[in-house]
């Protein structure tokens, strides 16, 4: 009888803790898709969001960049998850993110025959996938 106060008393424990760390799972999920859609939003809404800042810098060299909303989507994901392995800069992070992804097009700018280039998340991902995995090299560049 003893034995069995016990074992029910160690499954509700056990299943008080599985819960517990599934509603914390949860939590971090829906703490990670809101700062997506955060990112998402600063990169895009205001008037002065990073991606109009580089179409106009990239203006400056007569290239025309445009960003889909795949590549902004790619973006967003790529900085939240390095924020969540590395220390969390916030938004901060999109900033570093950015400059990565157009480092090579701001260099290579006035050798462009090229004059239009329009940033996807294939381009985003064939940039910065490299870097990301590389948990190292995104703690030191990202």
């Amino acid at each position: 009888m003893l034995e069995d106060l016990f074992r029910l008393a160690a499954e509700a424990c056990f299943n008080l803790h599985a819960h517990q760390r599934r509603m914390h799972a949860r939590g971090l999920h829906l703490q990670s898709r809101q700062l997506r859609e955060d990112f998402i939003r600063i990169l895009t809404e205001p008037e002065n969001a990073l991606t109009r800042q580089y179409v106009a810098l990239m203006e400056t060299e007569n290239v025309h960049l445009t960003f889909t909303g795949d590549a902004v989507a790619a973006l967003a994901e790529i900085a939240a998850e390095v924020n969540s392995r590395s220390e969390n800069i916030g938004a901060r992070r999109l900033h570093t993110v950015l400059e990565r992804l157009l480092e090579e097009l701001s260099f290579s700018a006035p050798e462009l025959t090229e004059r239009t280039v329009t940033v996807d998340s294939e381009y985003v991902h064939r940039r910065l996938d490299p870097i990301v995995k590389n948990e190292d090299l995104s703690r030191y560049i990202l």
